[in-house]
């Protein structure tokens, strides 16, 4: 093996592990934990309910992380060390990603709950509301097929763009731009670290924006309200 055989070789290997150590930075950002509280900022920073005081914003915004990122990534880490499991053992095995799933999906149950105690407006708690029923979706069809969480979770923020902005009145164009292109490099760096199939990440894109435009509704947020709380 000649001098630049070795070296072209040196480069590829180099190449492949920078492009790995980018698809994981990219996975991290947008980990499905964290998008629920990203959307909560966004309609905080800019919507017309950037008036809302701040306290009130800060309560709201402290119950939407410790339900959505804090319980469920504290309780599966312990989950995690109990049964000694690594990450990429729940990626890959669905059986194993069950317990996860319904660990999150409880900590989702007493946001709204809370969230239903305090009166919050029913276009908040349907975000949460949308990442619940999205959660049970995956629960579901993770019993047969493995999908993409990160993936149902940004097809959850562009259905949630189109229904706020007939809510609020603004045009989604530049936002709908944007998420979709991260939506095309999230699906992509997904694929490179092979945690999913093409089919995998499309299955869990349109679940996610099909739920968001169902559960975002207000005629049908209404009626998923007045099913979990018995208006």
């Amino acid at each position: 093996m000649t001098d630049s055989t070795m070296n072209d070789k040196k480069q590829h290997v180099k190449a492949d592990k920078t492009l790995i150590y980018i698809a994981q930075t990219i996975s991290w950002i947008f980990n499905p934990f964290a998008i629920p509280f990203l959307a909560f900022v966004v309609l905080f920073l800019f919507t017309y309910l950037s008036m809302m005081p701040q306290a009130y914003k800060l309560v709201v915004l402290s119950i939407v992380g410790c339900f959505t990122i804090l319980m469920p990534v504290i309780t599966i880490f312990v989950f995690k060390k109990i049964n000694k499991l690594s990450i990429h053992a729940l990626s890959r095995f669905r059986t194993k990603r069950f317990v996860p799933f319904i660990l999150t999906i409880t900590s989702y149950c007493f946001c709204l709950a809370m969230m239903h105690k305090l009166s919050i407006p029913w276009y908040m708690v349907g975000i949460i509301l949308a990442a619940l029923v999205i959660q049970i979706i995956c629960l579901i069809i993770n019993l047969k097929w493995k999908l993409s969480e990160h993936m149902a979770g940004m097809g959850g923020i562009i259905g949630g763009i189109i229904v706020f902005s007939a809510l609020f009145g603004y045009n989604p164009l530049t936002w709908l731009c944007i998420f979709i292109m991260l939506t095309g490099i999230l699906g992509t760096a997904r694929m490179i670290l092979r945690h999913h199939t093409l089919g995998e990440v499309l299955c869990g894109f349109f679940v996610g924006f099909g739920c968001a435009l169902l559960v975002l509704h207000p005629v049908c947020n209404a009626a998923f309200r007045m099913f979990l709380f018995h208006y």
